[in-house]
C-alpha cells in the first residue's frame, strides 16, 4: 500500500511512511469491508461516513510538518485511522467526533490498540477543544462548506499548520499557517470529503 499508493505520488516525509506502515488500517475498517482495507479508495464507516483513502490520510499527516511530540487536534474522529496514523508522530492527539457510535467504536479500537496517546470526545467538531489549545496542527477530516470555522484557527498555536477539505460540490485540500498572529492558507489539491456538521447524534 505505502509503495504503490502513497510513495509513488510523492510522499516523501520519512516519519508520516512510517506511521502508515504501522497502524493497521484492517482494525479500523467494518468487517465487512477487511477485505478492501488496503484499497486505494475510501470506505463506508455507516451512518454517511467513510474512512478516507490511504493517500490521502498520508498527504494530510505530511502536510501537518510534525516531527515528534506535538500537540494535534483532530476534527472528525471517523474510525480512530487518521487519530492513529498522527499518533505514531505526535506527542498527544485530542480527537472529536459527533456521530456517538462511531465515536465510542474508534475509542474502543484506539484503546485495544494501545495508542495511549489519543484521547477521543464525542462533540461538536467546529469549537474544537479550547481547555487544550493551543494545537501544533489540527486535522479536519470534514469539509465545511465555505470556510474553516474561526474557532479552529484561532486554537492553532504560532507556526502550526491546520490541514482540512473547503467546499461543497467543488472541493480542495487547504493548509493554513499561523505566523506573525496571521493566518495564510494555500490550496494543494481537488478533494471529497464528507460534510463537516455540527451538534452530537
Amino acid at each position: 500500500m505505502v509503495r504503490r499508493q502513497i510513495e509513488r505520488r510523492g510522499v516523501r516525509d520519512g516519519l508520516t511512511l512510517a506511521a502508515l506502515r504501522t497502524v493497521p488500517r484492517h482494525e479500523f475498517v467494518p468487517i465487512e469491508e477487511r477485505g478492501d482495507a488496503y484499497a486505494d479508495r475510501p470506505l463506508p464507516l455507516g451512518f454517511g461516513q467513510t474512512i478516507s483513502q490511504p493517500y490521502i490520510v498520508a498527504l494530510m499527516t505530511e502536510l501537518c510538518g510534525l516531527r515528534g511530540g506535538e500537540s494535534v487536534l483532530e476534527v472528525g474522529t471517523g474510525s480512530g485511522y487518521q487519530a492513529a496514523v498522527l499518533a505514531e508522530i505526535a506527542g498527544r492527539v485530542f480527537t472529536l467526533e459527533n456521530v456517538e457510535p462511531l465515536a465510542r467504536t474508534a475509542a474502543a479500537t484506539l484503546l485495544r490498540l494501545r495508542y495511549a496517546n489519543v484521547t477521543c470526545r464525542l462533540a461538536d467538531g467546529r469549537e474544537g477543544w479550547p481547555a487544550l489549545a493551543p494545537f501544533d496542527a489540527v486535522v479536519v477530516t470534514a469539509a465545511p462548506e465555505r470556510a474553516v470555522p474561526a474557532a479552529l484557527l484561532a486554537q492553532l498555536r504560532e507556526g502550526g499548520r491546520l490541514v482540512a477539505p473547503v467546499g461543497g460540490v467543488e472541493q480542495v485540500l487547504r493548509v493554513y499557517e499561523k505566523r506573525g498572529g496571521k493566518v495564510g492558507h494555500r490550496d494543494v489539491a481537488a478533494v471529497r470529503f464528507v460534510p463537516l456538521t455540527g451538534e452530537p447524534r
